[in-house]
């Protein structure tokens, strides 16, 4: 089960020993995945170089995916159509998500089995028929999203 990776997971926001943990045990069930976007933003941190999280996935097993078909384009773009469409209809104002949390998912959607994040509603609002399940010992969520696949 390959496991598509959230910025967040990656940050440093929760304890380094709790994500270590759920990052071995998905390790161990598939494999990890960060789609470009998430590699970008994860050097945007603070003191963050790219050696260093160029080194960090290797050393950790996380396979970069820097190609991003038309597909995952595809899928994302129809996502955020559909969420500014529901944002319009509902008179709440202008779109707050950031295309980019379309991109994460659209990734996890079409090249892994689910997305690890500590914001799986926000993603569970992106694609709405997505079952989720959750590590009770950890603030981290797990988004599996092969129920959305046609």
């Amino acid at each position: 089960m390959r496991t598509a990776l959230d910025t967040n997971v990656l940050s440093g926001e929760p304890s380094a020993r709790e994500i270590e943990s759920a990052l071995f045990e998905a390790r161990g069930e598939g494999g990890l995945v960060i789609c470009a976007s998430v590699y970008c933003e994860l050097l945007a941190y603070p003191s963050a170089t790219r050696h260093f999280i160029q080194q960090f996935c290797r050393e950790t097993g996380i396979f970069l995916d820097f190609l991003l078909d038309e597909q995952v384009w595809e899928q994302a773009a129809n996502a955020f159509v559909a969420y500014v469409q529901r944002r319009r209809q509902s008179r709440a104002g202008s779109p707050k998500r950031l295309l980019v949390d379309f991109i994460v998912a659209a990734h996890a959607l079409l090249r892994a089995d689910r997305l690890m994040t500590l914001d799986a509603s926000r993603y569970r609002r992106i694609f709405r028929s997505c079952a989720s399940y959750e590590r009770s010992d950890l603030d981290l969520n797990t988004c599996s999203f092969k129920a959305c696949l046609p």
